[in-house]
């Protein structure tokens, strides 16, 4: 009953602070320099094409009734606190609201459109570093200080020391065919060839699987050393404690000790950054999306942020703010799934 008051009280809690994330971010940008105003005033001057056309400005001066039909154009008009409420109520935290770099499309209907290529590169990478690091974690603590544990701790601190963006050009050149003389095996950019729509079944999973295959190696390199050395820590320190020289004196085999009592406790630690499930499709993907030419969530919130593309920016943040506080919800009843014992009350 303790714990379903906590997860309660913590989803309750959502609602004000999340409330409070994107107020903060979208009063923030209220008062960024180089806005869809400034913007459109400077296209009008002829430095380019607006969207915005509710009526023909001079080349050379913008006259402030001009600036005032701009401002009302974008709602910049309105107060803050009625700006921010019709950006919360009225248009659902944003999503109906027209992008100011594509005006025929809305907010969702971009991220909709990048949300599946972005959430299925971001479960592969996130699921299959669990699957090795955890397995390899284990394995280099029961073998803690021998030539296994040794070398491959060489190799995944090399693969930690290398920038995700830079491991991917590297890749790139030895992989696919950019360097001549050098493997031609995998595409480097995109998520499908262009005659996806004409290939068998099979020839479609392989194709997807040949894009995604040098992509998933960046979004593993980054965590790998990390999930890695935490698992063998956490269980080294498992090992050494009480309770397993305890099975072993009460007769109890070596195996039970360590897979049946320290591994399972060895794994609270990781369940933290099972909180990052939810935000996988956004996390550490820009740069990745941008080597490789991704077509996917982390590249469209770049692309907003350097065109000043207020609805889609906070679009994404409003959505990547409220799938965090559900992991962070997640990782707690992952820790009670782990260990029944742990209790979230003050004492």
């Amino acid at each position: 009953m303790e714990r379903f008051d906590y997860f309660i009280k913590r989803f309750l809690l959502v609602i004000p602070t999340f409330i409070g994330i994107t107020l903060l971010c979208f009063g923030l940008i209220q008062f960024v320099p180089g806005g869809p105003v400034e913007q459109a005033i400077m296209q009008m001057k002829g430095i380019g094409e607006s969207s915005y056309q509710p009526g023909q400005g001079s080349a050379e001066t913008i006259s402030e009734q001009q600036r005032k039909e701009i401002e009302s154009y974008y709602g910049f008009d309105q107060p803050f606190y009625k700006r921010y409420y019709t950006w919360l109520v009225e248009d659902r935290v944003g999503m109906q609201m027209p992008s100011y770099r594509y005006p025929n499309k809305t907010a969702w209907q971009l991220i909709r459109e990048r949300f599946e290529v972005s959430l299925i590169f971001g479960l592969t990478g996130f699921f299959l570093s669990y699957l090795v690091c955890i397995p390899l974690g284990i394995f280099k603590a029961l073998r803690h200080n021998s030539i296994f544990d040794i070398s491959s701790s060489v190799v995944v601190f090399i693969g930690y020391a290398i920038p995700p963006f830079a491991f991917g050009m590297v890749l790139k050149m030895l992989l696919g065919g950019t360097v001549e003389g050098l493997w031609d095996i995998f595409p480097v950019a995109g998520f499908h060839s262009d005659n996806f729509a004409s290939l068998s079944a099979y020839g479609k999973v392989k194709d997807i699987f040949m894009h995604m295959f040098l992509p998933v190696l960046c979004y593993m390199v980054g965590n790998f050393a990390v999930l890695t050395l935490l698992m063998k820590n956490s269980l080294i320190e498992q090992i050494n404690r009480d309770y397993v020289r305890t099975v072993l004196a009460k007769g109890g085999t070596y195996s039970r000790a360590i897979w049946g009592h320290a591994v399972r406790n060895a794994l609270i630690p990781i369940a933290t950054g099972i909180s990052g499930i939810l935000t996988v499709m956004f996390a550490g993907s820009v740069i990745i999306e941008q080597v490789f030419e991704i077509p996917g969530m982390g590249r469209l919130s770049l692309e907003a942020i350097v065109g000043r593309d207020y609805p889609v920016f906070m679009g994404i943040l409003a959505l990547t703010s409220f799938l965090g506080l559900l992991g962070n919800i997640l990782a707690d009843f992952c820790y009670v799934l782990i260990d029944p014992r742990i209790n979230f009350q003050k004492q």
